[in-house]
């Protein structure tokens, strides 16, 4: 009995039949996508640096390394299961040419070094541990996606030739935002080049299970062991920073599918108003011959399970040919998650999850069952509406408006409930079309470097110990030049030292600071402000939770010989030095410089690209870089992604609104058929009575746009944050496009708000006058 009613019903209303899969579909399917790819993410990052046996510690260090010490604290720490030390040869960008091109332009600290003994093994494409020959070098798969190698390419290091044999997987510094690169070469090929780099160490611990990294590090520090470098890299950070890129296309992913299945539920909240309309009749004929609430639910539920059954098995078999583009780059950086088992169960769990709620959403819609009256359902064949402003808006005290016109907004205003499902429809689009739009623009907008611990510079140029020994002398022969380059604008200099500090505990820890005037080049503060005394000192963010430090609170370092007391003035999200810094204004007469970077900007702007490449020429010893060449390298695969999420977004929104607009107008006039049958009585034509029914849409639609808006710029701020925030930048403000969020959005919205109502008023004119008057 039940198929043959689905199969009448469905038979009767295809279109509607149609829509509402499609939607159950789509919901279906973005969950299960999202599901799997969460699961495959994951599974490939274990598995890679399981077959990589990733570090769970690693310091980077430049100078002397006391063998004997190091020997001393692994064997007399509890903690340390295996330990060894790396030699990276740093080479300047500059002297690595790949075919006709070299790396001068490249914001990474490339260098080459030989397969590791013990652990922390780099990878090829097969997940397999390289061994390479003489005369063969892997790549950093970076520059693979990056289009700067291929394979069989010929990479010349200072007059020492190599074959590109292959590309690399490096557990450690594998994506965009880690700022050193590992070539591979063999043992021979490393000595051949050896004295033309600098060379840095890579101090690595493997730890026992369930120990504190940051306990661990707190006693590396205490030791007074090597840390000459970048603040230490821990696993927790290897694994997030392996997982950032696929990990925010999830995110925008997840944000897009909630928003798409909440507005499914909505559609099948319209669908199935719709039809209680049409079936209202006879739902009361039903009710008056003694037919209870709970069988009469059984045939709409029927429906309901096997059209959210087929939608939900379609979505999830849909979902896996689409994981294929999502899981590429997963599988390239990563390789494979191991078993292709959890993936499509937990997919598979996301489609009939989706498929439980939307029974359970029917079944509640389906109460309103006990709220139909048997002898009004009869008599009129419609439900008739009581409305408390009926006396407040009326015709004949309109003088703004055409009656048209106000009746409509009359309408809108009378039966609010009626038309909250359809505000919060276009709430949602509105939404989902302005955030991942603000997202993009806030990425691609040059402010954005602001938020991540950079200023707004024409070109930066850095002198680090890893890649000369007289960082003071190299800067100042870089100052010199500045100085005298009528060019040159503004110039600042940030030095970077490594300082004792004084814990709470009263021991002294390494302490890395930047000192420089920081008004030159601002950056934006999530709290406070910039150092501007010079006993003011800024925390990076994750600094601040490190030391368990807030604006208005005490360090103290030692400068000098002598106990400094700063007061924190303010906290900042930087991506720079593994996100450890802190910005200072005081002068230091001893210590360790570590890097010293000077940042300007050009009179000539037309220039800049020119001005870069004499600087290279010039200093051959430092790293120059554009400010946009270091954006589009470090953001630049991001951007492309939130890019198009955004164009996805705006689609989707648009369809979207379309299709559900045009269910609710359906639904609308099936429940109207009474009163439209008494405006035509009245003398009504079908054309007023559709200009009444498009007042009522852009009424709605009005205030729609108006909170969606309202809305995207408030919680769409803090849902961006929280994607933004994954990959360095801890607070930002939306740059919001005024065209696209003020005018084009609002406009799309409008036009499919406007076609959607025509196509849903089209029936009007075959509504007849004596089909639908009963007689009170």
């Amino acid at each position: 009995m039940y198929l043959k009613i689905i199969r009448n019903d469905i038979r009767k209303s295809r279109l509607i039949t149609t829509t509402i899969t499609a939607f159950i579909l789509v919901a279906a399917m973005l969950t299960a996508l999202a599901a799997s790819l969460t699961v495959n993410l994951f599974g490939a990052i274990d598995n890679m640096l399981l077959s990589a046996k990733s570090v769970h510690f690693m310091q980077m260090h430049t100078g002397d390394v006391d063998m004997e010490q190091l020997q001393s604290f692994a064997q007399t720490n509890d903690s340390v299961k295996e330990y060894q030390v790396l030699e990276f040869l740093n080479i300047e960008g500059a002297d690595i040419v790949i075919g006709d091109d070299s790396l001068a332009g490249s914001i990474q600290d490339n260098g080459l070094c030989v397969q590791s003994k013990k652990f922390d093994f780099l990878l090829n494409l097969n997940g397999e541990v390289i061994r390479p020959a003489d005369g063969e070098i892997y790549v950093p798969l970076y520059y693979m996606q990056e289009g700067n190698a291929a394979l069989g390419d010929t990479v010349t290091i200072h007059g020492v030739s190599f074959t590109v044999a292959g590309f690399l997987r490096d557990s450690v510094m594998n994506a965009a935002l880690v700022s050193s690169k590992r070539f591979l070469v063999s043992q021979g090929d490393f000595e051949r080049v050896r004295e033309h780099g600098q060379l840095e160490y890579l101090i690595e611990f493997r730890l026992a299970e369930d120990v504190s990294f940051p306990a661990f590090e707190a006693a590396y520090l205490a030791a007074e062991l090597p840390a000459n470098g970048p603040p230490a890299i821990t696993y927790t950070q290897v694994k997030m920073i392996n997982g950032i890129t696929d990990g925010i296309m999830i995110a925008v992913l997840m944000l897009v599918s909630l928003l798409v299945i909440i507005v499914a539920f909505l559609c099948i909240r319209f669908t199935l108003l719709a039809k209680i309309e049409e079936d209202y009749k006879e739902i009361g004929v039903l009710k008056a011959v003694g037919i209870r609430v709970s069988q009469m639910k059984k045939l709409y539920l029927a429906k309901y399970g096997a059209i959210s059954g087929v939608a939900c098995g379609l979505g999830f078999l849909t979902s896996l040919p689409l994981q294929r583009p999502f899981l590429q780059n997963i599988r390239l950086y990563m390789g494979e998650s191991g078993s292709a088992l959890p993936g499509l169960l937990w997919g598979l769990l996301g489609a009939i999850l989706i498929c439980g709620i939307i029974l359970l959403y029917v079944n509640g819609v389906l109460g309103r069952f006990r709220k139909i009256s048997a002898a009004q359902a009869v008599r009129y064949g419609a439900p008739q509406e009581k409305s408390k402003s009926s006396k407040i808006f009326r015709l004949s005290n309109n003088r703004l408006f055409s009656r048209n016109i106000f009746l409509g907004i009359k309408d809108v205003l009378s039966r609010k409930k009626l038309y909250v499902t359809m505000l919060m429809v276009l709430i949602i689009s509105s939404f989902l079309m302005i955030v991942p739009q603000n997202i993009s623009s806030t990425i691609a907008d040059d402010s954005f470097i602001t938020y991540m611990g950079m200023g707004i510079c024409d070109v930066n140029i850095g002198v680090m110990r890893s890649q000369v020994e007289d960082v003071a002398g190299k800067a100042a022969e870089v100052s010199d030049v500045l100085a005298e380059d009528e060019n040159v604008e503004t110039y600042a200099f940030f030095t970077g030292m490594m300082l004792d500090r004084k814990a709470d505990d009263e021991t002294i820890e390494k302490f890395r600071v930047t000192l420089g005037d920081y008004s030159v080049f601002p950056i934006t503060y999530s709290k406070g402000r910039a150092p501007q005394t010079k006993s003011e000192i800024a925390l990076s963010v994750l600094n601040a939770e490190d030391l368990e430090k807030n604006v208005g609170d005490e360090i103290i370092l030692i400068v000098d010989g002598a106990e400094k007391h700063l007061t924190v003035c303010g906290i900042y999200s930087d991506v720079t030095n593994g996100g450890r810094t802190a910005q200072a204004t005081f002068s230091v007469n001893s210590g360790d410089v570590l890097s010293v970077s000077m940042a300007a900007t050009f009179r000539d702007r037309q220039n800049v690209g020119t001005a870069i490449s004499q600087y290279r020429k010039q200093f051959p010893f430092a790293k120059v870089t554009g400010i946009d060449e270091s954006t589009q390298q470090m953001l630049g695969s991001i951007r492309d992604a939130i890019q198009m999420a955004s164009i996805v977004a705006v689609l989707s929104s648009a369809l979207l609104t379309l299709l559900v607009t045009v269910l609710f107008i359906k639904m609308l006039v099936a429940r109207d058929r009474y009163p439209i049958a008494i405006l035509k009585a009245m003398g009504f034509s079908d054309a007023d009575i559709r200009r009444q029914y498009l007042t009522r849409s852009i009424t709605v639609l009005a205030m729609g746009v108006i909170l969606g808006t309202i809305l995207a710029n408030t919680l769409g701020e803090l849902a961006g944050m929280a994607i933004v925030s994954s990959f360095g930048a801890a607070t930002f403000d939306f740059v919001v496009n005024p065209w696209l969020v003020y005018l084009v959005s609002p406009l799309l919205i409008a036009g499919c708000v406007v076609i959607a109502t025509i196509l849903g008023i089209s029936g009007i004119q075959t509504l007849k006058i004596f089909d639908h008057i009963k007689e009170a």
